[in-house]
């Protein structure tokens, strides 16, 4: 496999480390695609069995469109499914890695930074990248990633051990809508993927779901210190977290431009808490660069 771009690793290598997150959606996916394209190669090797199969239901000609387009339908399917799975196996590693170097690029100067949070910190991609730019500064900082299973913020720990950057890392099991973390405690705060997921027992579209994530965004602005940096990458609500954002009077807020990650649109938004908040509406910048 190729090397990451701005990176001498090989994708092999980090694969090996954080692996396939939700291979059951991946064989779920690809199943489907293999039987779908099984069921288009029948209808194409035994399309006039087929037809003469179907005659004693429908007109000959309706026979022969209702053949083609059932086979031309399972044929498609197969090829939407199998794009499905290739976009998932992208974004499930090759993309949150590419993407996490983005997002701990956008902070600057980590030299500066002595206290960092990974809200939903998962296997530790964006957590370690983290980890890795304190590590190359020199900084004598650490990285908190927060979870809500014990189980996978030990998994977490053993990923850092494998990337060297263990000393730079601490794992804490928590409800991520009552952080256990004081006021104005991190420098920067960043979250992968993650905020979405809150609430979605309720389902994605309700009120109460909403509601959660919300509630999110307020606890990211209550642990970070006043002039410090968030970075937060998600799919889909992310117009509704920067609505919020203004409402908090949050300072220049930034979304980048649209990814598609997990077969959903997406974007980074960064924004820093002020110093001292002020009134009035907070201006909104697309930035390409982010």
């Amino acid at each position: 496999m190729g090397k990451t771009a701005g990176n001498n690793r090989d994708w092999t290598q980090i694969y090996a480390i954080y692996g396939i997150q939700q291979w059951q959606t991946l064989v779920f996916l690809l199943f489907h695609a293999f039987f779908f394209s099984l069921l288009s190669l029948l209808f194409l090797v035994y399309f006039d069995q087929i037809c003469s199969f179907l005659d004693s239901f429908f007109l000959s000609g309706a026979s022969r469109f209702t053949a083609g387009f059932t086979g031309a339908v399972t044929a498609l399917s197969a090829v939407c499914l199998l794009f499905a799975a290739a976009n998932f196996v992208y974004s499930d590693v090759p993309l949150q890695y590419e993407m996490a170097q983005r997002m701990v690029g956008s902070v600057g100067d980590w030299s500066c930074v002595k206290t960092a949070l990974d809200l939903g910190c998962g296997r530790g991609i964006l957590l370690n990248a983290v980890a890795t730019q304190l590590k190359k500064t020199g900084s004598s900082g650490r990285v908190v990633g927060l979870d809500r299973s014990k189980r996978t913020t030990l998994s977490t720990l053993r990923t850092a051990k494998l990337e060297g950057v263990q000393e730079y890392v601490t794992c804490r099991e928590g409800d991520v809508r009552t952080l256990p973390f004081g006021d104005n405690y991190f420098d920067v705060v960043v979250s992968s993927v993650f905020v979405h997921t809150v609430g979605k027992e309720h389902g994605q579209k309700s009120v109460e779901a909403a509601a959660e994530r919300m509630r999110v965004l307020g606890e990211i602005v209550r642990v970070v210190k006043p002039g410090g940096l968030c970075v937060v990458w998600d799919l889909l609500h992310v117009p509704e977290y920067v609505r919020r954002l203004q409402e908090l009077k949050m300072d220049d807020i930034r979304v980048s431009e649209r990814v598609t990650a997990f077969m959903a649109g997406s974007h980074i938004v960064t924004f820093r808490k002020p110093s001292e908040l002020v009134a009035g509406p907070r201006e909104v910048r697309l930035d390409w660069r982010c």
